[in-house]
């Protein structure tokens, strides 16, 4: 099943309201999903687990999805509002068949989505996503009058998930909650605000906060990037906060902003977080290849290894589950604590964050001055008709001494820089990301990645 402008990727399936995604669509990817479910966990009933961001949009694909599933004789567990990473959880602790989270992460306001939750707790992989859209192109067996799903309504998963968080055997918290730190919080007024404000308080922080209504009206661009923090960064430095903690509509990616009112590139959660967690636990560290070599640094430091895999979350977890890595996860922001989920989660993140600052006992910039610095640009432009495979070509020509990865995309490496170009799973574009020792050397590496591909979108 083929639909103009609607992305289906890894990732999910997503795309803009009223346009490529309507409740048709929701609907028939939701009853699919759930009958694939069904299939998978060996016939009879599956319970299936829903949640929503605070999108605009959400109320109305809710009742969409909860009554496609119903439709193919799923029984489903509806934890209403909540971040991805709780409703992920909630799949785990409800022994579920499988999950699906109505959000559309990062993207801009006009977008939504479904993303698919394994029982595992895990996104779908490559081939469990393939059969699954199997049958959404099938006919979607159905139930009879007599074997539809019911409904059942779980209002605990925001506070078992708070829990969790808390139970981390190496978070100190009640050193954190003596330290009572000042934080400065920006949800964009996401599914956040239903939750970091009460994770915050339990670790004793007093709290300034804007956008935390979850009304889905985001007032800037929604993903947690520098450019798209100021209103946070003012927020820090007149509040004189300790670190600024922003978050994505949907809290599975964090952004921090350093007590001087400075967004330090949401690069550095993963790298912090894990320098906290690599001195307690043993293993290497997994990331995508579209993440800073400032996470090599700290792992380096501890005599651990980084392994990289293709971007997207699934793809870190299995990687992370694969090499019995204690953490891992993405350069946006993203960080994933394996003895909590295989998930990436914002709250894991800001706790460990608190307790990195509560053990070093300096200031957030202090940390990051204390390691080297990198220039990291992120250019995107629209994704070519053609196939990219000569551009990779010409690529790996042109620097015939960079070290090549294929995994996704293509990734060249130097010793002290990279630049890597892939077709995005969640958009109709290509980006190109680089990373070098100053902005100049990042800049010209993008430029010389862009000319081949911009050639291809002049010709379509």
């Amino acid at each position: 099943m083929a639909y103009e402008g609607l992305m289906v990727s890894v990732s999910g399936v997503r795309g803009r309201v009223g346009g490529a995604l309507t409740p048709e669509v929701i609907a028939k990817y939701a009853a699919g999903f759930g009958a694939w479910a069904k299939q998978h966990a060996g016939g009879g009933k599956a319970k299936i687990v829903v949640g929503r961001d605070s999108r605009v949009s959400g109320p109305m694909f809710h009742p969409v999805v909860l009554s496609a599933l119903q439709s193919v004789g799923c029984d489903v567990i509806d934890v209403g509002m909540a971040p991805t990473p709780t409703i992920q959880l909630a799949v785990e602790h409800h022994h579920a068949a499988g999950g699906l989270a109505i959000t559309a992460s990062h993207n801009p306001i006009e977008w939504n989505a479904l993303k698919f939750i394994a029982a595992s707790g895990l996104f779908l992989d490559s081939s469990e996503a393939a059969a699954m859209r199997a049958v959404v192109d099938g006919e979607i067996p159905r139930a009879s009058w007599d074997e539809l799903g019911t409904i059942e309504p779980d209002t605990g998963a925001i506070e078992r998930h708070i829990a969790l968080v808390l139970a981390i055997p190496f978070l100190d918290v009640d050193g954190i909650r003596r330290r009572g730190f000042h934080v400065a919080l920006d949800c964009v007024r996401g599914a956040g605000g239903a939750f970091m404000p009460q994770l915050l308080k339990q670790l004793g922080c007093r709290v300034s906060a804007i956008n935390l209504e979850t009304d889905g009206r985001f007032p800037r661009s929604p993903e947690p990037i520098a450019e798209n923090l100021r209103d946070l960064e003012t927020l820090v430095k007149e509040s004189h906060a300790d670190v600024g903690f922003a978050v994505d509509p949907d809290v599975d990616r964090l952004a921090l902003i350093s007590e001087e009112g400075h967004a330090i590139g949401e690069d550095y959660t993963l790298a912090l977080a894990a320098k906290v967690v690599l001195k307690n636990r043993e293993g290497p560290v997994v990331t995508n290849l579209s993440t800073s070599r400032i996470l090599d640094d700290i792992a380096h430091q501890q005599q651990r290894k980084v392994i990289r895999a293709p971007v997207g979350e699934v793809n870190v977890a299995t990687r992370m589950r694969a090499e019995n890595a204690p953490i891992g996860g993405e350069g946006n922001g993203g960080v994933i604590l394996t003895e909590l989920h295989l998930g990436r989660d914002a709250p894991v993140g800001a706790a460990l964050i608190l307790q990195l600052l509560l053990e070093e006992s300096r200031s957030l910039s202090a940390i990051v001055a204390s390691y080297p610095r990198y220039s990291i640009v992120k250019d995107k432009l629209p994704r070519p008709a053609a196939a990219l495979d000569t551009v990779y070509s010409s690529l790996k020509t042109a620097f015939p001494d960079a070290e090549v990865d294929t995994q996704d995309g293509l990734r060249l490496t130097w010793p002290d820089r990279w630049v890597h170009v892939r077709p995005s799973g969640t958009e109709p574009i290509v980006r190109v990301i680089a990373e070098a020792p100053s902005i100049d050397e990042a800049n010209e590496l993008v430029a010389k990645c862009r000319a081949p591909l911009d050639a291809l979108v002049t010709k379509d």
